[in-house]
């Protein structure tokens, strides 16, 4: 067997320092406290004293405390705003793909939220959420209709708080969607033309199978962060909303964790919830083979 030059020998230790650095920092930071956090799942610790281990307590407490399934089913709910904020990405990327004149500035546009900062963007958006002079009520009453406390009302809370995360994410994702547009060769959709297909048959059949990839990646990126909603629940409504309309997996678990001290109950959720985002993005992934084994 051939020995290893010096060189080669020196390039891999080199290789291997500049590896270590985020693989050290990822250990540190993410794969001990998700172990300690797993552990502390099983105890009832409160964060400063001792860790007892309570054995599956936390876990059994959690199927019949109403107050998560509430979270839950808040976190859920908002997660509506996915499939919404992806027609209308699309349908923006479509239209700027045109070539149509002001493009740069419209990308600029829809871009500035994302780069923005979410509590700034919260604070603005619960001023325009007001009851009394928020913009959006001052905008319906131009029509004649009378807006809600949008805020305050257990009925139109979610949906204000998914309204605001659809606009914040909208300029992203569209984004790659005018990228992956932009990827498609003309030549497509001359041969399209040629053959007599309408505009649904050439989405249907060039458009969407282009930009299916990119779908995929937004739609588990979305899940993933739409199960942390945290930041804009916490400013918009930060009791949790009326009747704890609004509060989200991730609200619930700080406020245990943090309010009552119930680090080890907390840390229970926070498995759930971990648990959850890793079998939607596990069958999200396998749904993506199977389509992409039927496209082929």
């Amino acid at each position: 067997m051939p020995t290893k030059s010096k060189l080669y020998r020196k390039e891999m230790i080199y290789g291997y320092l500049f590896l270590a650095p985020p693989v050290i920092g990822m250990l540190l930071f993410t794969m001990y406290p998700m172990l300690y956090s797993i552990y502390g799942s099983f105890t009832d610790w409160d964060g400063l004293g001792q860790m007892n281990f309570i054995g599956l307590d936390n876990y059994k407490d959690l199927f019949t405390d109403e107050l998560f399934h509430k979270a839950m089913f808040n976190t859920f709910f908002m997660m509506i705003g996915i499939p919404i904020g992806l027609v209308l990405a699309l349908l923006l990327a479509m239209g700027l793909n045109r070539g149509i004149p002001g493009t740069t500035a419209f990308r600029v546009i829809y871009y500035v939220p994302v780069i923005s900062s979410l509590a700034a963007i919260s604070i603005l958006w619960q001023w325009a959420y007001n009851g009394d002079y928020g913009l959006v009520n001052q905008f319906l009453d131009l029509f004649g209709i009378k807006g809600p406390n949008w805020l305050a009302n257990k009925h139109t809370v979610k949906p204000a708080i998914m309204i605001m995360a659809i606009w914040k994410g909208l300029g992203y994702s569209m984004l790659l969607y005018l990228a992956a547009l932009q990827s498609v060769s003309r030549s497509y959709y001359e041969a399209a033309e040629l053959d007599g297909a309408n505009g649904f048959q050439t989405f249907r059949a060039i458009t969407w199978p282009m930009v299916k990839p990119v779908t995929f990646f937004i739609v588990v990126t979305s899940i993933i962060g739409g199960s942390q909603i945290f930041t804009e629940i916490n400013i918009m409504t930060s009791t949790g909303g009326p009747e704890y309309s609004s509060a989200s997996a991730v609200f619930y678990m700080w406020q245990k964790a943090f309010g009552n001290f119930q680090l080890g109950y907390s840390s229970a959720m926070a498995v759930l919830l971990a648990l959850f985002i890793f079998i939607v993005t596990l069958v999200q992934f396998k749904f993506n083979e199977k389509s992409s084994g039927d496209l082929d």
